[in-house]
């Protein structure tokens, strides 16, 4: 079933196989089987078979097994899933107009649909803008710390057959990482809350157990909101806010104000 109807479940197995991939430089199967006390035989069938491996590593001519993006920070290879991908105080130095061309050069390399029928350009300096206003709010508050985030504009690692990640704006800070998906509303739809929630497991995959991956929905229509709402039928939630409100989603799990 494709991927974004279903989520695909991976083993632990294959979770740990992945994560030791994605943290070397290159490892042959014997190599992995050896490092996870695994049998060589499970684990060459693991490479082969297995959709996380097939879709998110290669091989490279020494049979050496390489993960697309590096579970390290700054992230290696992050970039080739990015509309817009540097550090915060890269993007704090563009003008609009020089952010804007990147994105859209960055869009049309991993094959964004720039189809502006709908204010997809306006959409993409909403977020921007929102983006700019939480980065002046933690300037009052993180001592400029925030600098060397890693940001990414339109993620989209949709080059695979099941496993699809998609992100409106992902901010790295080290130990966490917020998924923000923004909305040009004012008022909370259930489903768009899912939606937020949706890519959550694959992210945990991609950037490793030692990262918090933390979703928000981002409501730029709205004023002054900013609460926790349940994902669909489940006991999780997840934070809901306006544009001006997005410093509290950073603040609720880093604590600025507590310091």
């Amino acid at each position: 079933m494709a991927a974004e109807r279903e989520l695909l479940r991976f083993s632990e197995t294959e979770q740990r196989v992945y994560g030791l991939i994605s943290t070397s430089n290159g490892l042959k199967a014997r190599e992995i089987a050896g490092e996870l006390g695994l049998e060589k035989t499970e684990v060459s069938r693991l490479l082969v078979k297995s959709a996380l491996m097939r879709e998110m590593c290669y091989q490279d001519r020494e049979y050496r097994w390489h993960a697309l993006v590096r579970q390290q920070f700054p992230h290696e290879g992050l970039y080739e899933f990015s509309g817009w991908y540097g550090l915060v105080k890269e993007f704090l130095a563009q003008s609009e107009e020089e952010w804007l061309a990147v994105l859209e050069d960055g869009c049309r390399r991993i094959g964004r649909n720039l189809n502006d029928t709908r204010g997809l350009i306006h959409s993409f300096l909403d977020c921007r803008k929102v983006m700019l206003g939480l980065f002046a709010d933690l300037k009052e508050m993180a001592d400029g710390r925030f600098q060397d985030w890693e940001i990414v504009f339109e993620l989209r690692f949709n080059r695979a057959r099941y496993i699809r990640i998609y992100a409106d704006v992902l901010v790295l800070t080290g130990e966490r990482a917020f998924t923000l998906e923004f909305k040009m509303k004012n008022r909370i739809d259930p489903d768009e809350v899912l939606q937020a929630a949706k890519y959550v497991p694959y992210l945990e995959i991609l950037l490793g157990k030692c990262v918090d991956v933390i979703p928000a929905l981002v409501l730029t229509g709205a004023a002054d909101l900013f609460e926790f709402v349940p994902v669909g039928q489940t006991e999780y939630e997840l934070p809901v806010c306006s544009g001006d409100m997005l410093f509290n989603v950073f603040n609720e799990y880093m604590g600025f104000l507590q310091e």
